[in-house]
């Protein structure tokens, strides 16, 4: 069975569209730290979910305990400039909001489709 992927596009005006943005985040953190870790990530998707440019977020938990990257968030955006702009507003800096814990690395990338099937 073959499935569809399609990336949503954001009318520019003017007869532009832009396809949106996917943020792609991987933690590498301890599995029996996953439930500490939890309430971390709600604060800041929460506190990302109200800026401009921002659709939804999804977190995703390894199955297997021995997978290096524990924890995979998937956020969509309507730009790399939308996304920018809230991870530069000083509403989402970490002094303002509970810093990454120790036991967690974070790597964020912004990717867009480059295939489709």
């Amino acid at each position: 069975m073959a499935a569809e992927l399609r990336a949503e596009e954001t009318d520019l005006g003017e007869g532009r569209r832009q396809s949106g943005v996917t943020l792609v985040t991987v933690y590498e953190l301890p599995p029996a730290r996953i439930d500490e870790f939890l309430p971390y990530w709600r604060e800041r998707a929460e506190s990302m979910s109200k800026a401009p440019g921002f659709r939804d977020d999804r977190l995703h938990r390894a199955v297997d305990a021995g997978t290096r990257f524990q924890l995979v968030g998937i956020s969509h955006w309507d730009s790399p400039e939308a996304w920018r702009a809230a991870a530069n507003d000083p509403r989402f800096q970490p002094s303002r909001l509970t810093a990454l814990p120790d036991f967690a690395v974070a790597d964020p990338a912004l990717f867009r489709v480059a295939a489709e099937f």
